[in-house]
């Protein structure tokens, strides 16, 4: 998908994703988190290993291709990368634990839809070095606070835990050893994940499976009390900062490194998946991708696209207009195009946003331009300018006019613009 400046689609629109990820950065910064970047291209044995052999993604929506002996693989997720990347640079020697954020497109071979692209593009954060309750707590609050700050007040936010991975394995046993008897009613989909990753099953959308699981087991029967108590503190710690959420045990996460706290953030009215956002603790992440120990960490994911889908059902602002400019330079005649083009050098070096035409457009056309990018000032060069070394500076919502020598020219429009900033 092309982003381009003034789409009609909002999701298309260039001008939308600067203004999201400007305002994410925002309060990702806010909250201390610095930015991360890993490759597009990993390893095919890091996601397969990070991410899990048996899981949907690793099994059937992966972009590989091979070079030499070596597999590499476009990245399907962030989380794995970013901790490899954590283990390869060895950040867990800087002090406190470490909070990262990060934006970039993600790629999945699967079946496009409302939503959901091949290339999509994730923002998230993570924090790592710490199993620390309200590490949970913070993310989750981080992570509904971002979409607070776009209008998006209708979010529903889901939580569970998953205890540790003798719970996860005792409780895949027994929801596999429930459902082998309804195997024949199952969708072909939830047959194969009975045998591969039977907790996403507890995902279904088709009625008649969520009525047979009506009566599966719940893992919350077979989690330990030490990870029960720490679900009431995260639970105590986002009650405490007015955090509103839903306890469903069924809610599970599709891959295998997660762990005790996961959790998705739903909002109605983007298409067949509600989700806008999700995510949990993966402390068993790193030993799956080469460190000695596990390392406690907590995090989440989010679609910009969806984001988006979710801006406009909720009506919310978005930028739709032209990329505007303080000021407007015009040249008329050959003779005035090296004195503009000094001109606008000059402001922009100053830090003005210069709009300027390249061509030999009429004057008249270079103002239906002033005006379409929403210019304050114009500054008009033609020969009679370039002989008096003076230029006329127009105030495109008065329309009063002045010379102004062009030595002066930088001082005077800062003095304008100035004037105009203190009045607003």
């Amino acid at each position: 998908m092309d982003l381009y400046p003034e789409a009609v689609r909002p999701v298309e629109r260039s001008e939308v994703w600067s203004f999201l990820e400007s305002k994410i950065r925002e309060v990702m910064h806010r909250y201390g988190y610095s930015e991360i970047r890993t490759p597009i291209l990993e390893y095919t044995s890091l996601i397969a290993r990070g991410v899990g052999q048996n899981t949907d993604i690793v099994s059937k929506e992966m972009f590989t291709l091979e070079r030499g002996r070596h597999s590499y693989v476009l990245r399907p997720e962030m989380t794995a990368p970013i901790m490899r990347s954590y283990i390869q640079h060895h950040l867990h020697q800087k002090p406190g634990v470490q909070r990262y954020f990060y934006m970039g497109p993600c790629f999945r071979a699967e079946r496009p839809q409302k939503g959901r692209y091949r290339q999509f593009h994730q923002f998230g954060a993570e924090i790592i070095g710490t199993d620390d309750p309200r590490a949970d707590a913070e993310i989750m609050t981080l992570m509904s606070e971002i979409f607070e700050l776009f209008g998006i007040s209708n979010q529903r936010l889901r939580i569970n835990t998953l205890g540790d991975s003798d719970a996860r394995s005792r409780y895949r046993d027994a929801l596999v050893n429930y459902l082998t008897p309804f195997k024949e009613k199952l969708s072909q989909t939830s047959q194969d994940r009975l045998s591969r990753n039977p907790l996403r099953i507890l995902d279904t959308k088709i009625e008649a499976e969520q009525t047979i699981l009506e009566h599966a087991p719940l893992i919350s029967e077979y989690i330990s009390k030490d990870s029960l108590d720490n679900y009431e503190l995260v639970k105590g710690f986002l009650t405490a900062v007015n955090i509103p959420f839903i306890e469903d045990p069924m809610l599970v996460r599709g891959l295998d490194y997660y762990c005790h706290t996961a959790f998705e953030l739903e909002v109605d009215g983007i298409g067949a998946q509600n989700a806008l956002a999700g995510g949990g603790r993966y402390d068993l992440l790193a030993p799956e991708i080469g460190a000695k120990h596990p390392i406690g960490a907590v995090g989440f994911a989010a679609g910009m696209e969806r984001l988006i889908l979710a801006l406009n059902d909720c009506e919310e602002d978005l930028p739709c207009g032209p990329f505007t400019f303080e000021i407007w330079v015009i040249a008329i005649g050959e003779s005035a195009h090296a004195a503009a083009f000094h001109v606008a050098t000059q402001l922009r070096r100053s830090r003005f946003r210069v709009g300027m035409e390249l061509g030999n457009r009429s004057l008249k056309a270079q103002m239906r331009l002033a005006n379409h990018h929403k210019a304050r000032y114009t500054i008009l060069l033609g020969d009679q300018e370039i002989i008096n070394e003076t230029a006329i500076v127009k105030d495109m919502n008065t329309s009063e006019e002045e010379s102004v020598d062009l030595i002066h020219i930088v001082k005077r429009i800062t003095e304008l613009l100035s004037h105009v900033s203190t009045s607003s």
